[in-house]
């Protein structure tokens, strides 16, 4: 039984930080409904292998259609949490606005997710994961000095700045509700989240030691020894020795404690540093190095595939990747001693489950066959 098992929310289906937030608190126990619209969210994608919406319920619900409105306020009315993922002030227009819903439920937690926030100049601009990224700050530091901002996939803004910011709200709200009796709403936006983990940096700044120009510091590909390199056979590894004690190390293994180079942190010799680093790992093949220096103590890893991770031993002691009907995805995530989570299932086909969940949220048969006959579930 997942940590969360007992909490009931409704998700209003929608793209990538949403259906993330609501993933991560399914998969520990939580008793999601998620509210499709008719025809889809993303139409022409496979609904069972959209893994983000795994290990919930689905229903289709017709938003333009006023029973269905009276469907989803009346889930909202019975449930812990709401989750939402439109512009501003389109859950109003529907008639489900958090003032609405709060009246009808004082204790419900009412999570919006959207880049800009729900107010400012920008709240209502269109966006995507890069935009909100771009105007954080975080994307300007993440590349190479001289050459333009790497894009860092949409895992900043959407996954973690979003969805994980978004559920660790809307769990701190649930818990202050649970003394307070009252319910509130949970403002993330994905530009706060992504400013938000750009927070060490920004200590470095104060202090004077990190470089508002990009490739100039010791995280972001300037040091030598917080690099990837490449290797014989075309692969790359990974080397992040921030301490003195594994940089030492690495130079004992690989005999380069017999060379004369530059120490540690004499940064302007940190691209003669680098050029040997280099030529040394470009001397044997990836999986050599990694039968030398995985599990020494110094920072390496071999840089993997998605494929290669899943195969990877520690990955698969730890079972970080699982095989749910024949599709390999990552696992739940954090573990807990007591607490273990219900097996993943996959994504359901949206309105699969309409009868079974009305009638375990109180809607009696003959009222289901009425909504229906009106056109509540599209």
């Amino acid at each position: 039984m997942g940590p969360l098992k007992g909490l009931r929310i409704v998700e209003m289906a929608g793209l990538a930080p949403g259906p993330y937030c609501a993933m991560l608190l399914a998969d520990l126990g939580a008793d999601i409904i998620r509210i499709e619209r008719p025809g889809g969210t993303r139409p022409g994608v496979s609904d069972r292998l959209s893994l983000l919406n795994r290990n919930r319920q689905t229903i289709v619900i017709d938003l333009k259609c006023p029973p269905g409105v009276a469907v989803v306020a009346r889930l909202a009315g019975k449930a812990d949490a709401l989750i939402e993922g439109f512009r501003p002030g389109v859950m109003e227009r529907l008639g489900l606005g958090p003032e609405v819903c709060l009246k009808a439920n004082p204790r419900l937690v009412y999570g919006r997710m959207t880049g800009w926030g729900q107010d400012g100049p920008l709240a209502n601009a269109p966006g995507h994961d890069l935009n909100y990224i771009a105007l954080s700050g975080a994307l300007h530091s993440i590349g190479r000095r001289g050459e333009p901002p790497v894009i860092p996939l949409n895992i900043i803004g959407d996954f973690a700045g979003g969805g994980m910011l978004l559920a660790i709200g809307m769990l701190c709200a649930i818990i202050e509700a649970m003394r307070s009796g009252q319910g509130q709403v949970v403002d993330a936006a994905m530009v706060d989240g992504a400013a938000s983990l750009m927070t060490f940096m920004h200590g470095l700044r104060a202090q004077g030691v990190w470089s508002d120009e990009r490739g100039e510091n010791q995280l972001d590909g300037a040091s030598p020894w917080y690099q990837v390199y490449e290797t014989s056979d075309g692969q790359y590894i990974s080397i992040a020795n921030v301490e003195k004690k594994f940089h030492d190390e690495l130079l004992r293994i690989t005999g380069l404690d017999k060379e004369d180079l530059p120490g540690q942190h004499d940064r302007k010799n940190w691209p003669r540093l680098q050029a040997r680093f280099a030529e040394l790992f470009r001397s044997k093949t990836r999986t050599e190095w990694c039968a030398m220096l995985e599990g020494s103590e110094t920072c390496f890893a071999p840089v993997l595939s998605i494929p290669e991770a899943m195969a990877h031993p520690h990955n698969r002691a730890r079972k970080a990747f699982i095989e749910v009907d024949g599709v390999m995805q990552p696992s739940h995530a954090p573990r807990f001693s007591r607490s273990r989570p219900e097996a993943t299932r996959l994504p359901d086909v949206p309105g699969s489950d309409t009868e079974t969940v009305l009638a375990g949220w109180g809607f009696a048969v003959a009222e289901v066959v009425e909504l229906r006959r009106h056109g509540a579930f599209g």
